[in-house]
């Protein structure tokens, strides 16, 4: 009998622009990882993707790990040069997932720079009309991650997918089956959103959750507000911040996903640099514990 528990799979983002990805891959492989996303800022630089899937995939070789989606984040709605080689560079991996095994692309929306959210509704709607079309006709969904990058309702360079009041209006514009979300806690504990009533609402549209948490800092809210001097919350590797991840995995599977949590290392201020790893580490021990632990198989259901 296959293993339920592994119905959401516990794994890590690798960074095109850290080196080799698949050298990366399989000097993680036998850490327990379950699964990788190999992901590219604005640009794929060149690389062959299909060579590089078949890459990953020897690094990976008869382990049960899984590459279900490729990042691949830029702004998608301007048109510098930048913009419109994010847009080429997206094409691309859309053409070429199937290489890695992933059905799913993690990406931000794109955004009409330092204007408000409702401004950029139009270019979104003809750029991702047609992008989700070119996806859809490959087998391939569309994961916005929920990121502010700085941004927000007023202003921002990025990435307007990050509240539900835009997704809202994103898909009230794109209805296509194949756009959803990268969702992670984090960016909803940032704008001081409780993120366990967003899975109930919003799980048929999680493609894909990032692992990454937030430890929100209440004394300095009380005392300096959020627009202060004083940093008011710091992202952090799961299992160090301020989430309950026995619960949203609870109610990731309440709702009847399945899919990949992947952790996205990095941000944390502590465990970053020479103990980013071993952050993740932990992350990924602490996770499977949420998840529920070993499988332990019941004779009356085998």
């Amino acid at each position: 009998m296959s293993d339920p528990v592994k119905n959401i799979r516990i794994g890590t983002m690798v960074r095109a622009a850290s080196g080799d990805v698949a050298n990366r891959i399989a000097s993680l492989a036998d850490w327990g990882f379950e699964s990788f996303q190999p992901y590219f800022w604005q640009t794929l630089g060149g690389v062959d993707l299909a060579d590089l899937g078949k890459r990953c995939r020897d690094a990976i070789g008869d382990r049960d790990i899984t590459i279900s989606t490729l990042g691949m984040f830029g702004n998608f709605l301007e048109t510098g040069p930048d913009d419109l080689e994010s847009i080429e560079s997206l094409k691309r991996c859309i053409d070429n997932a199937h290489h890695f095994g992933a059905d799913c692309i993690g990406t931000f929306t794109g955004r009409i720079r330092n204007r408000p959210i409702p401004e950029s509704l139009p270019r979104y709607r003809e750029v991702w009309s047609e992008l989700a079309k070119y996806a859809a006709d490959r087998g391939i969904r569309i994961a916005f991650e929920n990121c502010a990058m700085d941004g927000n309702w007023a202003t921002g360079d990025w990435n307007i997918a990050h509240t539900p009041d835009a997704w809202e209006m994103m898909f009230n514009e794109t209805p296509d089956d194949n756009l959803g979300l990268e969702w992670e806690p984090c960016h909803q504990m940032v704008y001081l959103i409780d993120p366990l009533p967003q899975i109930r609402k919003w799980a048929p549209k999680i493609f894909h959750v990032h692992g990454k948490d937030a430890t929100i800092r209440w004394d300095v809210i009380r005392e300096h507000g959020i627009f202060g001097k004083e940093k008011f919350v710091f992202m952090r590797t799961p299992g160090f911040g301020d989430c309950n991840w026995t619960d949203i995995i609870s109610e990731l599977r309440l709702a009847g996903w399945t899919g990949t949590i992947d952790i996205e290392g990095r941000h944390d201020p502590v465990y970053r640099d020479a103990l980013e790893m071993t952050g993740q580490a932990r992350a990924l021990e602490y996770l499977k514990e949420c998840r529920g632990g070993s499988y332990r198989a019941d004779p009356v259901w085998t």
